[in-house]
């Protein structure tokens, strides 16, 4: 298995966890109007069909961040892989905070939900950073 589906495994790992805490974070009616699923189906025209959004979740997860956490390994040698999971986790929540959120329509760092948005965001990206990195540093000899 090359690295790069090794990578995508652990997006796809990193992604579930991610997923069931967002599913997790509705059924207790946190934040209800932060439902990024509905947010991403909106932005592509589709405000209704929240399966669209996971499914683009979903993708986003697997292929972008599977492919960030490969080559984040040679970018940040002697860094361990949940940090680099970490860094690749923090990247991510900055290019949601200041570009997919505005374009959104929800503010830069979204918050038109109150500070909660980008906080809770950002614990939800770390985790999965987190999980990123440990699951791909298992899969992988890393040179650091």
């Amino acid at each position: 298995m090359t690295n790069y589906l090794k990578g995508m495994t652990a997006g796809l790992i990193a992604t579930l966890v991610l997923s069931a805490l967002m599913v997790m974070k509705a059924m207790m009616g946190v934040m209800p109007g932060l439902d990024l699923p509905a947010i991403i189906a909106g932005m592509m025209g589709m405000p209704g069909t929240p399966i669209v959004g996971w499914v683009v979740h979903f993708m986003i997860g697997i292929v972008l961040y599977g492919v960030a956490i490969v080559l984040s390994t040679p970018l940040l040698p002697g860094v361990s892989p949940i940090a680099r999971g970490l860094i690749v986790g923090l990247s991510g929540w900055l290019v949601m905070m200041v570009m997919l959120m505005p374009m959104a329509g929800v503010g830069m760092f979204g918050m038109h939900f109150g500070i909660m948005a980008p906080m809770m965001t950002l614990v939800l990206h770390l985790i999965f950073g987190a999980v990123l990195g440990w699951y791909y540093g298992r899969t992988v000899r890393s040179p650091a």
